[in-house]
């Protein structure tokens, strides 16, 4: 017979049910103002992402204007509130370096921050980043480095390091067809283009991304466009993609695809929430307000089952999509309107997000909201912003590891704030890696972590060290599988809210060739939770006694 190679499929499903805490009253703080002012030290203005948390417990993100240059920085917040500019783009002659920063940053595996400028670099069209925590600043690619930008240009979305190790995001434009592109790139800048937008009659498969993707547990990306598609609108449209690391793409749905739009324009980017569905948020679209276009949905994404969409769902490429609630359903917009962030599932299993415009004290304001929404479509307004405290949220909220939430406005009476809000929820550890190979050292992102006495994969114990009171640097153990990881303090215990993802490792395959039923032993590290096995992507028979 002819070779054939053998792989292991493994489920990587690592999501768990949220625990469903109840949680008490809110409260806002407003953390800090942007200065707005130019010169060393200056924090920056009208930040338009969201934050990330680091391992020394403060917040990073990005500025897109008025840094030590005006070109836009990177700064650092406290958790209470003191705000500082820890780099300002164009600080290199004819900006080299990057400007004009769109999108947020993320925490690489290797403690760095990395990011995205929409413009600047070596070609003028953007670049990709890596910055650590002091701000010294190391710029990987400068996009549109290829004839007629086919590597892609001014990226508006942020990047995500995915369970292989690599980095992957979309630009805007550029591409064989000037409309965007998905890219891999590795942590030393070396890119690869996986896909160029608008490859169909009336760019069927989208264009424009400009959200940033996220990795499926099935080890697949989704991400979605601000236009294209098979919408009937002449409006921006959109779509929902899935592509695999290699570049095998697949266009899942296409919004508008009713008059008004119904379904929902113009998404913003996705979430897989614990029941393995998709979630998020257009910014036109919806039941309300069609003078404007629609004020805005937030959607369900499922797969389609054997008898196809429920009722009320518009079906797509094996997918349906559910709107769970239209903006501007209440007097006067009181619910929000206009979300252009995506959303983010919290500890307590509800959605949580924003929106950049809302009724406030003047009915003839529109300043923004923040809201609770559950897997059902329950929508509670927890907060109107009113100019003094912020105007115009844009970016993904962060729940930190202490239970609160995090985010940025664009404006109000300073030029953008940082804001909290605490709705009660109890302190949580988080991974930096969503999953790894035993034997891989990896981060445990807390509060006052000193006094940890135990940490497990799953229930296994694992090998650990506490650099500092807010990282964990732990050693996934042999026998690990699949589930939450567990940090024990002197009085509770502390559990990440999705599981962490033992993967596979092959060590041998003996024999290495043989005739249809030739039995294969096959030993490695993380095959205990095996559901599958392939010969060429022929399923065998049957397996057991997989050792690990």
């Amino acid at each position: 017979m002819k070779y054939r190679v053998l792989t292991i499929l493994t489920i990587l499903g690592w999501l768990t049910a949220a625990a469903k805490v109840p949680a008490s009253a809110q409260t806002f703080t407003n953390l800090a103002t942007f200065s707005g002012s130019s010169g060393p030290g200056q924090s920056g203005a009208n930040p338009e992402a969201g934050l990330v948390q680091g391992t020394d417990g403060n917040f990073y993100g990005t500025t897109y204007d008025d840094g030590g240059y005006s070109y836009g920085t990177v700064f650092r917040v406290t958790p209470t509130g003191t705000v500082k500019a820890i780099y300002s783009f164009c600080s290199q002659p004819n900006c080299t370096d990057g400007s004009y920063p769109e999108a947020g940053l993320i925490l690489g595996t290797d403690g760095n921050f990395y990011g995205t400028t929409g413009s600047g670099g070596a070609n003028g069209f953007g670049t990709a980043f890596k910055i650590n925590s002091g701000g010294s600043l190391t710029r990987l690619y400068s996009f549109c480095a290829q004839t007629q930008c086919a590597d892609g240009a001014n990226p508006q979305a942020g990047l995500i390091q995915a369970t292989d190790g690599n980095y992957y995001g979309t630009t805007f434009g550029g591409g064989m067809n000037g409309s965007g592109t998905v890219f891999k790139m590795t942590s030393e800048g070396a890119l690869t283009t996986l896909y160029s937008f608008c490859m169909g009659t009336n760019c069927a498969d989208g264009a424009y991304p400009s959200a940033v993707l996220v990795e499926g547990t099935d080890g697949n990306l989704y991400g979605t466009t601000v236009t294209g598609g098979l919408g009937t609108s002449n409006n921006p449209n959109g779509t929902i993609f899935k592509i695999t690391t290699s570049g095998t793409f697949t266009s899942l749905y296409s919004f508008c695809m009713q008059s008004n739009c119904p379904d929902g324009d113009a998404p913003a980017g996705l979430v897989q929430a614990t029941n393995g569905n998709f979630y998020g948020a257009t910014y036109y679209g919806g039941a309300n307000c069609p003078a404007w276009g629609g004020c805005g949905t937030v959607f369900e994404l499922s797969p389609q089952p054997i008898t196809g969409c429920a009722t009320g769902s518009t079906a797509g490429n094996g997918w349906c999509e559910t709107v769970l609630y239209s903006f501007c359903s209440q007097a006067n917009c009181s619910d929000g309107a206009f979300p252009s962030a995506g959303l983010i599932q919290a500890t307590d299993a509800n959605f949580y997000g924003t929106t950049e415009g809302g009724f406030n004290a003047d009915e003839y304001s529109f300043y923004g909201t923040i809201f609770q929404i559950t897997l059902a479509g329950n929508l509670t307004t927890l907060h109107s912003f009113d100019v003094s405290d912020g105007e115009y949220p844009m970016g993904v909220l962060l729940q930190a590891t202490n239970g609160s939430f995090y985010g940025t406005t664009n404006g109000g009476d300073n030029p953008g704030t940082i804001f909290s809000l605490s709705m009660g929820l109890p302190p949580f550890a988080q991974t930096v890696n969503t999953a790894a190979k035993i034997g891989t050292k990896v981060t445990v992102l807390g509060n006052n972590l000193t006094g940890a006495s135990a940490v497990s994969f799953n229930g296994t114990a694992a090998s650990f060290t506490v650099p500092k009171s807010t990282e964990i640097k732990a050693t996934v153990p042999a026998g690990a599988t699949t589930g939450p990881v567990s940090v024990t303090m002197p009085s509770s215990t502390l559990s990440t809210p999705v599981s962490f993802g033992v993967l596979p490792a092959i060590k041998t395959v003996e024999p290495k060739k043989g005739p249809v039923g030739t039995v294969v032993t096959i030993t490695g590290s993380g095959l205990t939770q095996t559901s599958a096995i392939t010969f060429g992507g022929v399923s065998a028979n049957n397996f057991r006694g997989l050792r690990y």
